[in-house]
């Protein structure tokens, strides 16, 4: 029976992109959970072989006007308890950090557009190696605080807690590996607002996703590709 990859999505155009032919090429069957329609439990959450929990637009803060949430964060702590496998991605890195103890929080600033991490000494030890000097997609304003006894991996000027990982099983990226040029053209579309209040140029953040593509893919699947061989191999 092959191993099932349980990824929840919090809206349409934010999902696995270039991570799902790596998880299908690896023997995962994928099924997505749409976080506000369908329940999320604990139950299901910990019955998966892997866990993927993707970005969205709203923030850890948000419980109160967003009441999925909570008992989103709440499923997501009993995975992360049991130690179980999962990647968080931008705000599913948020929920996993909440869910393991520790702050998350508006900075007052954003973070949006292509830009390169500076990987810690841990980082560059780590999955993460590959995306040394290769510019990856930011699209944040809030920040996790790193989780008690989780490695710090990543770093931008303005945002330091780019990354984290708690032994093998569990990793947060606050960046978005997982989106090819295709997707980023619903990216802009659906944040044109957010573009234009921040005066950022949709022509600009395009020409970067069209010039960056093959590097980005090569090392999106050579991160989760590493990932999932540490995963096999603890």
């Amino acid at each position: 029976m092959s191993p099932t990859a349980l990824v929840v999505r919090h809206v349409v155009f934010e999902d696995l992109g270039l991570l799902r032919e790596v998880l299908t090429e690896r023997g995962y069957g994928i099924r997505y959970l749409e976080a506000g329609q369908d329940e999320i439990t604990a139950g299901e959450l910990l019955a998966a072989d892997l866990v993927v929990v993707l970005g969205g637009p709203i923030g850890v803060g948000d419980a109160d006007r967003y009441p999925f949430l909570a008992p989103e964060i709440a499923a997501i702590t009993a995975r992360v308890e049991a130690n179980r496998p999962t990647l968080g991605v931008c705000l599913g890195a948020q929920l996993m950090a909440a869910a393991m103890g520790v702050a998350v929080a508006p900075t007052g600033g954003v973070e949006i557009g292509f830009s390169p991490l500076t990987l810690t000494e841990a980082g560059a030890g780590s999955v993460l190696e590959g995306l040394r000097d290769v510019p990856v997609l930011h699209w944040h304003g809030d920040q996790f605080e790193i989780p008690a006894g989780a490695d710090r991996l990543a770093e931008t000027p303005g945002f330091p807690n780019q990354a984290f990982a708690a032994g093998p099983n569990l990793l947060g990226l606050q960046f978005h590996l997982e989106v090819d040029p295709q997707m980023v053209e619903t990216w802009l579309i659906a944040n044109a607002y957010e573009l234009a209040m921040h005066d950022l140029d949709p022509r600009e953040i395009r020409a970067d996703a069209l010039e960056l593509a093959p590097r980005l893919t090569d090392a999106a699947r050579g991160v989760v590709g590493a990932w999932i061989d540490e995963l096999e191999r603890s």
